[in-house]
Order: structure tokens, then C-alpha cells, then sequence
């Protein structure tokens, strides 16, 4: 692929990321790195060629290319035009609001989810390692990600956003990811790491892996929040809520886009409403089951009639009524005339006006369940002169 590098959007320890663009002006992202020290950002390049989500960072490629005849490692990948989500609480005065943080922490357990399946352990999420593109949130810089079922005595990530056991060198697994997404949540709240106190990353091992502290949680949190942050800032790995519970959790859960709703049809003739559901859900909605046991149609459609009223409420039973108007309405004096014949109805006539609207609407809905019930009738009449002879005769009813 041909392609030129533009400006420098970003440095790490190892690689910096510049924009690129491609011979018909494509934009994407390429990190690049002495080939020598290019470990990291192959095994990246290794991962990310493997995974396939929405919620991670997409990889485009990769080539050797030379740079005043030094070798260099390039990993291209989505360009991410929204810039971090550090970039984002800067831009927001130094924290996010409540919403929006619910929303990227569901989008941040989804691309973990997706990371856990495939057995992977990211080892350094934090808002500066999480995008903002046009989708949406996705995790990038897997250079420190490693296979969940490979013991090692190495350890990566940054100090401030390691678990306990992370810092005493015990492990690094999946609990450790959990732990980082709550710093990561009190980042995005507060603007500052976890332990904003402490410079010194020998100074926050120590503390992190042998004091038994957890970060302090941001007051501004709802308590939904503070119960997320418990679950994932759990002092012991085993105790910590895994990625697929946390999703289930409350603070993520109700930001979640795959919730839909859906209002209610004003009448059963609004047919906009009706148009809108799959023809399983009108079908359920518009019908009454009844089991017809192989009656004629003539019988079926007889069953439907006596029985769709047993499903509707009882308009002759007094005790189904609610009086929604007293026998005395104060009159109403306005400036421009007196508006109290209006409310000053006869009881009883208001009643009858009020039985004869419910009976058209009995009427209405009854009539469309029949209507409905017609076609299937036809239908059942078409598939019935499929079978019969030349000679036989429907109005005698004598097959049925």
C-alpha cells in the first residue's frame, strides 16, 4: 500500500502515532518504531489482526519502511477521529457528566468482553489507551496484552492502574482488567488517576500491592456508580465482578443502546404502529388463540365470535366502573361568557353517552377480529378446493 505520513497525534514509551493517508486520501493512523524495538507493537500487530469487533481499535495492515536508511516497524490502524478519551475530558473542563460515563464504561466492558472470549488480558486500559471514533468508544494499544493462560513472571502497565496482586507480582488476569476499568471510571469523573497523590511509581506499588487501600470514589458518582466502583475495586482478584456481570450491573445497564422502546398504538386502526412490529408481534397482537381441534371454518370462525368477547372487559358489571365525575360540577364564569352549561350535563345522559361510546369501540375492535378471522377463512376455503373432487359440493357441508 502506498501511503504518506502526516503529523505526529501521539507518543508512548516505545512507538509515536502519526496521521496517514493513503494514494486516494484515505486517513488512518500508523504507530511506528525503530524495527530493532519493535517487539511490542508486533505482538499488537499480532492481536489485533486476530479480533474482529466494533470495540476494538480495526487493523489495516503493517510494512518495514526506512527513515534516513534506519529500519521502521509500521502498524496501521483506524484512525480514530475523536482522539482519546482523555482528549475528551480536557476538552469537557477536566471530567465527564454522568451519562456520558455511563455510556463509554458500557462500551469499554463490551470491547474487555470481546478481549476476555478470545482469552486475551489487556493489562493497561486507561483513558488514554481508549478512542473515540464514529462508532463509538474502542480499545486500542494492545502491546501489553498477553494470553490469559500463559503464566509469566513479567508484568505490564502503567503502576497507578494495577490491581493489588499485579503489584505483588502475583498475577495479571482477567480480575486485573476489572480493576482498571474502575480506576478508568474515576478517571473519566475526576480528571486524575486513582491515586493522584502519589508520584513516585515505586511509592504506588508499594501501596497499591501491601497498604489494603482502594482509590477513593468520586462524590460526584450517583450511588449506582459507587456500587459499580465496589464491584470492581475488590482488594481480592476472586471477589471482583467479571466483565460479563459487570454489564449486567445497573450503572452500565440502563445506557445501554440495545434496549429499544416503543410507544404504545394510539387506536387498533393506527396503522403506523402496527407497520412498525414484525408480522409475528401483529399477529399476537391483533388475534385470540383458540384451539378450533380441526373444526369446520364455519365453526372455527363461530368459536372466535363467542370467544373474543370473554377477553374484553365486563361493561354491564357495576363494580368494573370507576366514576370519574361527581353528580355536582362547580360552573365555570369566565370573562367572555359563562361556559357552565357545558360541564352541567344531566348524569344519567352522560352515562348513556358514555355506555354508547363503549359500544362502538366494542363494536370497532369485534369487527376487526372478525375481518382478520375472514381472510383466514379464505385462505382455509382455497386450500380446502385443493383437495376436493370435481363434484363435491361446499354448501352441503358434507367433508366438513
Amino acid at each position: 500500500m502506498q501511503w504518506k505520513r502526516g503529523p505526529i497525534i501521539g507518543r508512548g514509551s516505545s512507538a509515536t502515532v502519526s496521521v496517514a493517508t493513503t494514494s486516494t486520501g484515505e486517513l488512518f493512523a500508523v504507530k511506528s518504531t525503530d524495527l530493532s524495538t519493535s517487539e511490542f507493537l508486533q505482538k499488537e500487530k499480532h492481536f489485533l489482526s486476530q479480533l474482529s469487533s466494533k470495540h476494538i481499535i480495526q487493523y489495516m495492515g503493517f510494512d518495514v519502511s526506512y527513515d534516513d536508511n534506519k529500519p521502521m516497524y509500521n502498524l496501521f490502524m483506524e484512525y480514530a477521529t475523536g482522539g482519546t478519551i482523555s482528549d475528551v475530558i480536557k476538552k469537557q473542563g477536566g471530567s465527564l457528566d454522568e451519562s456520558l460515563i455511563r455510556s463509554y464504561t458500557h462500551q469499554i466492558l463490551l470491547g474487555l468482553d470481546h478481549l476476555h472470549f478470545n482469552n486475551l488480558v489487556h493489562c493497561d486500559i486507561k483513558c488514554r489507551n481508549l478512542l473515540i471514533c464514529e462508532e463509538g468508544v474502542k480499545i486500542g494499544d494492545l502491546g501489553c496484552a498477553k494470553m490469559a493462560e500463559k503464566t509469566t513472571s513479567q508484568f505490564s502497565g502503567t503502576p497507578v492502574f494495577m490491581a493489588p496482586e499485579v503489584a505483588r507480582g502475583e498475577e495479571q488476569g482477567f480480575p486485573a482488567d476489572v480493576w482498571a476499568v474502575g480506576c478508568a471510571v474515576i478517571e473519566m469523573a475526576t480528571g486524575s488517576n486513582p491515586w493522584p497523590e502519589i508520584d513516585d511509581p515505586v511509592t504506588a506499588l508499594y501501596r497499591i500491592g501491601y497498604s489494603g487501600e482502594v482509590p477513593e470514589f468520586p462524590e460526584c458518582l450517583p450511588e449506582e456508580g459507587k456500587d459499580f466502583l465496589d464491584k470492581c475495586l475488590k482488594k481480592d482478584a476472586e471477589e471482583r465482578w467479571t466483565i460479563e456481570e459487570l454489564l449486567k450491573h445497573p450503572f452500565v445497564r440502563e445506557s445501554s443502546s440495545s434496549y429499544e422502546t416503543r410507544d404504545s398504538p394510539t387506536s387498533t386502526l393506527d396503522q403506523g404502529f402496527w407497520e412498525s412490529l414484525p408480522v409475528s408481534e401483529v399477529l399476537t397482537a391483533l388475534t385470540t388463540m383458540v384451539d378450533f381441534s380441526g373444526e369446520s371454518p364455519v365453526e372455527r370462525i363461530r368459536q372466535l365470535v363467542e370467544a373474543t368477547p370473554s377477553c374484553l372487559p365486563n361493561w354491564e358489571d357495576e363494580d368494573e366502573w370507576i366514576v370519574v365525575r361527581g353528580d355536582h360540577i362547580e360552573e365555570m364564569n369566565v370573562e367572555n361568557g359563562d361556559y357552565g352549561r357545558f360541564f352541567n350535563l344531566n348524569v344519567d345522559d352522560e352515562q348513556e353517552e358514555l355506555e354508547s361510546l363503549v359500544r362502538d369501540e366494542y363494536n370497532m375492535i369485534l369487527e376487526y377480529l372478525i375481518i382478520s378471522r375472514i381472510l383466514d377463512f379464505h385462505h382455509v376455503i382455497n386450500d380446502l378446493n385443493y383437495y376436493v373432487t370435481d363434484d363435491f359440493d361446499p354448501l352441503a357441508g358434507q367433508n366438513f
